[in-house]
């Protein structure tokens, strides 16, 4: 399993919200992605887009339900969207966040492997290489990648 640590600096996602139970979160996510995905349009033109033209990020964006991007508890919040450039305004029905500068550690994963990574960077990575998880994981949809994989992003400090 390969891992990464990345300095991210702050950056901006605009997407559809949503709020749930922790336990029925592939539920309720599901539908905020279906929901943006087929109001993108809406929002297209304030997507960050590399200089051929494509999207450099769909983010899956998480916080704790007052918003101050803290894991979840038995509640979360949500952001199904793209990034976006910092001064880009949501428009109606949509929500904008500037997600905090961290550092990173990230996996790869697919929908079937993601509960393992994510136990396997909690339980293993994470206490082997003294780091502490700081805030919410947040999920990365690379563009270029269309085997449905996406990216882990662990906010971390050394202990």
């Amino acid at each position: 399993m390969t891992v990464h640590i990345e300095e991210k600096p702050s950056f901006a996602v605009i997407g559809r919200l949503g709020q749930g139970l922790s336990s029925e979160a592939p539920q309720w996510i599901s539908a905020l992605w279906k929901e943006a995905n087929d109001n993108f349009n809406e929002i297209s033109d304030l997507a960050k887009k590399d200089i051929e033209g494509n999207l450099t990020g769909i983010w899956g964006a998480m916080s704790d339900i007052s918003e101050s991007f803290e894991r979840w508890n038995d509640q979360g919040k949500y952001l199904a969207g793209c990034e976006v450039f910092d001064d880009s305004v949501a428009p109606p029905g949509w929500m904008k966040w500037v997600i905090p500068s961290y550092k990173y550690a990230v996996i790869k994963c697919s929908p079937n492997t993601y509960q393992e990574q994510f136990n396997y960077m909690i339980n293993d990575f994470l206490p082997n290489h003294q780091y502490s998880l700081v805030g919410a994981v947040h999920e990365y949809y690379s563009p270029s990648e269309t085997n449905g994989d996406l990216y882990l992003y662990f906010p971390i400090a050394k202990k």
